[in-house]
């Protein structure tokens, strides 16, 4: 019995892992299921103030290289981890739409996009900046606009 014991539980540590899908978010309050669940969704002025940082900037450009790169030299350009690739998008959706709260999860080569957007513009470019990243072969996009005016707006807009 105490040999099985630990078996036991690692099976279901490593069960519980595999069902669970990784999720990357561009804001601490985006979604965390694919469901696209927004809580105060007009309430960007914390998620704007980052994403327009030029340090975050340059750390999530600098994310997107590195993953590339690492992936140029373990092998195919066009076979890329899930995980890079959500991680990917989320970091090319973070610094281009800096009022989103969205949430990436890549399975297979397809992106799916929850969560919401401040205009019309925002939303119609959430697909061409994913298709940006190599690997991606399709986009769905499940995101609202909500607009953020809503809220009050952040100092320097």
């Amino acid at each position: 019995m105490k040999k099985i014991t630990p078996f036991l539980l690692g099976l279901a540590v490593l069960f519980g892992a595999g069902a669970c899908q990784d999720v990357s978010r561009t804001s601490a309050d985006a979604p965390v299921t694919a469901d696209g669940t927004v809580e105060e969704p007009a309430q960007v002025g914390e998620t704007y103030e980052d994403a327009r940082d030029e340090t975050r900037r340059a750390q999530l450009d600098s994310d997107i290289r590195a993953r590339e790169e690492r992936n140029n030299v373990a092998g195919d350009p066009l076979e890329r981890a899930d995980s890079d690739l959500a991680s990917e998008v989320r970091s090319k959706l973070e610094a281009n739409i800096p009022q989103g709260k969205l949430a990436v999860i890549a399975e297979d080569g397809v992106v799916t996009v929850t969560g919401t957007v401040p205009n019309q513009e925002k939303y119609d470019s959430i697909a061409t900046l994913a298709q940006e990243i190599r690997g991606v072969k399709e986009v769905k996009v499940d995101a609202q606009i909500v607009d953020p005016t809503e809220a009050p707006a952040p100092a320097d807009q």
